[in-house]
């Protein structure tokens, strides 16, 4: 500790404490959930995406089924898409924040293996 009773500058995470991290489970759980997120989250976004011209283009009698007044089933469907992105950017929402905490602790037991707390 320096004379004037400051706290010393704690060094630089060096490629070993990355490494470190990197093989630490929680660091693995929170790669392996987010990946299983993202894919799965990608994959039904193109499916419900693509499955509009889809419909349209091989039951095109069904998607021109009148619902409400003049709109038919393509036009909700096409409207449904923009809530369904938004919920998907909602939901991103909620399990980034666990996402977060999770690297917040993973940051914390590093520094605290390198006595840096």
């Amino acid at each position: 500790m320096p004379a004037d009773g400051a706290q010393p500058e704690p060094r630089p995470m060096t490629a070993a404490d990355w490494d470190r991290i990197a093989q630490s489970p929680l660091y693995r759980e929170m790669v392996a959930a987010k990946a299983r997120f993202v894919v799965l989250a990608t994959v039904f976004f193109l499916v419900y995406y693509f499955s509009l011209p889809v419909l349209v283009g091989y039951w095109p009698e069904m998607m021109a089924t009148p619902v409400i007044g003049v709109l038919n089933l393509a036009y909700l469907f096409a409207l449904s898409q923009f809530f369904m992105t938004w919920f998907l950017a909602f939901l991103y929402m909620r399990i980034a924040a666990r996402f977060d905490r999770m690297s917040e602790q993973i940051v914390s037991e590093a520094l605290a293996r390198a006595g840096r707390d």
